[in-house]
């Protein structure tokens, strides 16, 4: 461990229990974050801090700032840089934490293990040939996106602070330098698996895929074939986080097996964005020139990611090549249907079905395809149908209004009332979401501007975003930028 400077930093509730960094060294190089002229404090998040069990009013200030940018470690931590790979637009690459370091593992008071990771905090042996560092702008929408994945109810990395460096960092123009202080169930990858299975080592596998079972899904541990039974727990929690992702119009933008989280979290928000439009052909990254990461694309790259992870697992799965080959295909292709029972069940939610028919799933493709012919913004007409007379020419569609008719019968069809029906179409149909427009204005206001007040606002009206909050009116609106918007990694 590196020798840390406990004189200020005691007594913020700080609990690390390192677990990761007694995994084989194969998997990380301890490193620590390097230091920075001079900290800021961008951003804090007092309700997160509060709910690790640290002391927000230590925390939010100038000692705050001196861990946020790793001049300081506080008790406990033994920073490491996570050795992974992945395929990155299908590509496969040996990677690691080029700009990240995992402080450690803190324990809050009610049992909960969370990674603590430092975003931007200098150069690793991973780094390639980059920086190591971070821009103001990304590191703020990653915590924005992320604070609003949260509130919306998707399981999700969240942000704790953003502090700044009083460096610059050199990227197509000079900007002002950050640290994104990342909080996560785990940082364990797809491609951590990969990274081992492509240097052959397997029992550093079988002791990693050991460690993810005790950690993520410790009820496996006594099955028979646990990791056959980790493949499908995975497979599970992937298909359920991807149809959230569905269900609020959500596009990753880059699905790399090196942001599929095993503990299924979504995890690296750089090219994401929300769609306003509805249109599966949907992508916003700069750099996903054939959409392979598109909006109606996710689905399919979810289980081409999750056949990269059931291969690294064959040597654990059988001793067998040929058997362990056929368990893991049969695994997979139960895929599609687990995914599409998601799908189904979030969609019944957001139509106001309690009851279950077999032609739910024709009733809401229908209602995507006359948005689709329409132009209509999918959060606006989701949430439209939640009143009695919404508004709006899409409503007016003659379209739209035999496919309300047969929606009308099949809600007579369940004993539930139409409030009843309402009331949980509101639960799970979003008023606000993450705007391209309003995410942009907001950045633009912090790191030209140095107005963090727009930034304010806008995490405000997205931390209730199933409510019609007045004051919150103007975050409802539909997006105004051109269609060739473009969102971009930060890198």
């Amino acid at each position: 461990m590196f020798p840390q400077d406990h004189n200020s930093f005691t007594g913020q509730g700080w609990n690390f229990d390192n677990t990761y960094a007694l995994l084989p060294e194969s998997l990380f190089v301890r490193q620590r974050p390097t230091p920075v002229k001079k900290p800021g404090l961008a951003l804090f998040n007092p309700e997160l801090a509060a709910s690790l069990g640290l002391d927000a009013a230590s925390l939010d200030g100038p000692d705050g700032a001196a861990i946020f940018t790793g001049n300081r470690l506080p008790t406990g931590a033994d920073p490491i840089a996570q050795a992974y790979a992945g395929h990155q637009f299908g590509h496969f690459t040996m990677l690691g934490d080029g700009r990240a370091i995992l402080l450690g593992e803190h324990i809050t008071p009610g049992g909960e293990r969370f990674d603590i990771q430092l975003k931007g905090s200098g150069q690793t042996p991973f780094s390639r040939r980059g920086d190591g560092r971070a821009a103001l702008g990304p590191m703020l929408r990653e915590y924005i996106i992320s604070e609003a994945m949260h509130a919306l109810g998707i399981p999700t990395t969240r942000s704790l602070a953003v502090a700044t460096t009083g460096e610059p960092v050199y990227r197509e123009t000079t900007q002002t330098g950050a640290v994104l202080t990342r909080v996560a169930s785990s940082h364990i990858r797809v491609g951590t698996f990969e990274y081992l299975a492509a240097r052959s080592k397997t029992d550093d596998l079988r002791i990693l895929a050991e460690y993810t079972i005790r950690r993520h899904y410790p009820e496996l541990a006594e099955a028979e074939n646990p990791f056959l039974e980790l493949l499908r727990a995975v497979m599970e929690r992937q298909a359920a986080l991807v149809t959230s992702w569905l269900h609020v119009g959500f596009i990753h933008g880059v699905m790399n097996t090196d942001n599929m989280a095993l503990c299924g979290e979504s995890i690296d928000y750089g090219p994401c964005a929300f769609m306003d439009a509805y249109d599966p052909a949907t992508v916003f990254s700069s750099i996903d020139r054939d959409g392979r990461y598109a909006y109606g694309n996710q689905p399919s790259i979810t289980q081409w990611n999750l056949t990269r992870l059931a291969e690294t697992l064959l040597p654990l799965l059988h001793e067998k090549e040929e058997e362990a080959t056929q368990m893991a295909q049969e695994a997979l292709e139960e895929f599609p249907a687990l995914f599409r029972r998601h799908w189904i069940r979030g969609m019944r939610d957001k139509l106001g079905l309690f009851t279950a028919e077999d032609e739910d799933a024709a009733l809401a493709q229908n209602l995507l395809k006359l948005m689709q012919d329409n132009g209509a913004d999918y959060t606006l007409t989701l949430r439209g149908l939640t009143v009695e007379t919404p508004e709006g020419a899409f409503f007016r569609d003659p379209g739209f209004l035999r496919w309300q008719e047969q929606w009308k019968a099949r809600l007579a069809r369940q004993h539930e009332t139409p409030e009843q029906s309402r009331s949980l179409m509101r639960a799970h149909n979003p008023a606000v979401i993450p705007r391209n427009r309003h995410v942009e204005e907001a950045l633009e206001a912090a790191t030209l501007k140095n107005d963090f007040e727009p930034v304010k606002r806008l995490l405000d009206a997205l931390s209730s975003p199933y409510e019609d909050r007045p004051e919150h009116a103007s975050y409802r609106a539909p997006g105004l930028l051109d269609a060739g918007y473009r969102t971009f990694c930060g890198t």
